[in-house]
């Protein structure tokens, strides 16, 4: 076993769809499909202390990330069979908190991976999903990156594997509600939702997995704007009528707010004619608006990047929201310039 280990995870832009679905028991279950990005994400690095069974984190104010850690150690131990011990675990990471992106996640899932690492461990996705869920009571699916998938949040698993990508689409992301923090746990939970709501958000996953079946960029912006629409009900945003306006003068094909936060985007069909005038055109009418944009991005960018000679997520792992809460301090809110 090594001393140390290394963990990386990557971010989202929010939500295409999220809701409450039937699953295949028939319960009512919240679910969501995320929109990944690239470029943005956490670094953690952990070393192991045989001298202790604690586990300290930097920054300080990581204790989802520190849990998580935590339980990691307990699994690999477990696995490897050899006695329990602590360590430190670092984390390093340029994800804005509170938007809805994903940041408390991406922390988790470094954390996890970069434990594993250290024991030389691989974990499968669904035993990393499993701990960033009793972690942070709800993850995002960032540890099964690359496919689009309805994923249980508060459960950790898989409610349907709708395909192997989102369709194509270049996103103009924008933040509204001037980028402030949303906290997610102070929202209603949506499998509290009214059973009267079950057959609308039925009707959008089939309508995604169409999408996704026929790489629709058209039907793919109709489930996100309805999605964005229902959500409104749970945390309404002012700048809703507004950017919706935008995306129809522009000749966006749709728009996705993140259902846990604040940040938004206009979706666009890649092979629409004029397609860089329309990203401009669109950009500055949200300029007009007062809605700061963000990235442009395509939805079927890789998840994570890295330039470095080693594998993403540490050596022993060769593949491949955060919501503010008391943890949350300290991390900048700010998107990387386009």
């Amino acid at each position: 076993m090594r001393a140390r280990g290394a963990g990386r995870a990557a971010c989202h832009h929010g939500e295409i769809l999220q809701g409450v679905f039937l699953d295949e028991r028939g319960r009512r279950v919240a679910g969501l499909v995320t929109l990944p990005l690239a470029g943005l994400g956490t670094r953690a690095e952990f070393t192991r202390r045989q001298d202790t069974e604690d586990v300290t984190v930097v920054p300080a104010d990581r204790t989802k990330a520190q849990r998580a850690a935590t339980y990691a150690l307990a699994e690999c131990a477990t696995q490897r069979q050899v006695p329990l011990c602590g360590g430190e675990l670092r984390l390093d990471g340029d994800i804005p908190v509170g938007l809805g992106m994903g940041s408390s996640s991406s922390d988790v899932i470094a954390a996890v991976r970069a434990v594993a690492d250290a024991f030389g461990v691989r974990l499968a996705p669904e035993a990393v999903a499993r701990l960033a869920v009793r972690a942070e009571r709800a993850s995002d699916p960032l540890m099964l990156e690359g496919r689009a998938l309805l994923f249980a949040q508060r459960e950790g698993r898989v409610l349907e594997d709708l395909g192997a990508a989102l369709p194509p689409a270049v996103v103009v992301g924008c933040a509204l509600g001037g980028g402030r923090p949303v906290d997610t746990l102070a929202l209603p939970a949506p499998a509290d939702a009214d059973a009267a709501d079950v057959p609308g958000y039925e009707r959008l996953r089939a309508l995604l997995r169409r999408a996704v079946a026929a790489a629709d960029p058209v039907l793919l912006g109709h489930v996100a704007t309805e999605s964005a629409r229902l959500r409104q009900r749970v945390l309404p945003h002012a700048e809703f009528g507004e950017l919706t306006a935008v995306a129809g003068r522009v000749g966006a094909v749709g728009v996705q707010i993140a259902h846990s936060g604040s940040v938004a985007g206009l979706l666009f069909d890649p092979a629409a004619p004029d397609l860089r005038g329309r990203v401009r055109g669109c950009r500055r009418a949200l300029a007009a608006a007062g809605i700061p944009t963000t990235h442009t991005f395509h939805t079927t960018a890789p998840t994570s990047a890295t330039t470095s000679e080693e594998p993403p997520h540490g050596r022993a792992h060769r593949g491949s929201d955060r919501p503010p809460r008391p943890d949350t301090c300290g991390r900048r809110v700010r998107l990387p310039a386009l």
